[in-house]
């Protein structure tokens, strides 16, 4: 059995996700670990799949989309607050944030993140912000 523990969320970013968003990493267990994700208005994030994690992102604030494509499967999401999205293993994805607001959503990993090897790039629907 793991300990408890308890947290608040961090003022400044931990780390730059490897898509280029800002990430601020929360709790974990050994079955899975949470973050904090934002992507300041105008940005867009790098287009990535992972090698071994699942996500599920629930967001709080901000306007943005989000694309992902399964094989031929493909679609455009709007995220707005109270938004909840899967992002199975294998998953191509990218998003970004409207013009005028940032976006930001709480992620859970399943396992835990395991570093930033983790995230291959792929080709997505936008170009990047800074690429």
């Amino acid at each position: 059995m793991s300990g408890f523990a308890t947290m608040h969320l961090p003022a400044l970013p931990t780390v730059v996700a490897p898509d280029g968003s800002d990430v601020r990493v929360l709790l974990g267990l050994p079955a899975g670990g949470m973050a904090h994700f934002e992507l300041a208005a105008g940005r867009v994030a790098k287009a990535v799949t992972h090698r071994s994690v699942d996500e599920l992102w629930f967001v709080l604030a901000g306007r943005g989309q989000m694309w992902r494509r399964q094989g031929e499967r493909e679609e455009v999401v709007a995220l707005e607050p109270g938004v909840c999205l899967s992002i199975p293993l294998g998953t191509h994805f990218q998003f970004r944030a409207s013009a005028t607001e940032a976006v930001s959503a709480v992620a859970i990993t399943m396992p835990p993140w395991p570093g930033e090897a983790e995230a291959v790039p792929v080709q997505g629907p936008w170009p990047a912000s800074g690429v």
